[in-house]
């Protein structure tokens, strides 16, 4: 059985990690049988989560953890896509993944406020002594890779202009269709789906959220994708901010 390293339930979410959530439904669209498995991101082969144990082979990154299942287990989760569509669905994960992802970090760990009731519970378990200090480090890791990313080198509202632009472009090409591409998920909805879903989770209240809001869709289709994949989860997505 493959076992999926993950951070867990939060936020609202059943999972608090977009990419852990991407492998966890790209896993149930596949079928496969899998336990999960509470980690921390120094635990990975490459420090960030998720990352899987298949018999004798750790894979870590959401990619290549997708390639190996494609691989190994004889899994398209574009099956059905020509070239073409194949590539769209690839350039809309590209666009998720390095640019909405990190408005959505922007809005969870640059926020002082959702900061101190989401991210900065991470660290609790640590010790008293090192609590602040190995806190503080990490955010400041985080503030770096956001203004790396290119978000960060922007006002909030500019930044909040881009990340808008590329959410109206999500909800155009998703226009009335259930899924990305068509009448069944495909391995980029698995992406969409953990990203939205993690700005779309009322725990957490941000300008990014509401322009969210605004793609009935975007919504919409969240909520299809919950419904489906983890039917068990209470999602709460109108709710108030906590």
């Amino acid at each position: 059985m493959i076992t999926l390293h993950g951070g867990g339930a939060g936020f609202g979410l059943p999972e608090v990690s977009p990419f852990v959530t991407k492998t966890e439904v790209q896993l149930k669209m596949a079928g496969l049988a899998y336990r999960k498995q509470p980690s921390k991101p120094m635990a990975s082969p490459k420090g960030q989560m998720p990352f899987i144990e298949d018999g004798a082979e750790t894979i870590a990154d959401s990619s290549f953890i997708r390639a190996h299942i494609e691989s190994q287990h004889g899994i398209d989760f574009d099956e059905g896509l020509d070239l073409s569509q194949r590539a769209q669905a690839w350039a809309m994960e590209r666009m998720i993944e390095h640019h909405v992802y990190f408005a959505l970090v922007g809005a969870r760990w640059l926020n002082d406020e959702n900061f101190a009731k989401g991210p900065a519970q991470f660290f609790d378990d640590l010790p008293a002594a090192q609590r602040d200090g190995v806190r503080a480090a990490v955010r400041e890791q985080v503030r770096h890779n956001y203004l790396v990313s290119g978000l960060g080198r922007h006002s909030p509202d500019e930044a909040l202009e881009l990340a808008g632009r590329s959410l109206m472009a999500l909800s155009l090409l998703l226009a009335d269709k259930p899924y990305l591409m068509g009448e069944r998920p495909c391995g980029a909805d698995a992406t969409a789906f953990a990203v939205l879903a993690g700005i779309m989770t009322p725990y957490f209240d941000s300008p990014l959220r509401q322009r969210l809001m605004q793609f009935g869709n975007l919504t919409a289709y969240v909520d299809r994708m919950m419904a489906r994949f983890y039917p068990e989860h209470d999602w709460q997505r109108h709710a108030e901010a906590a």
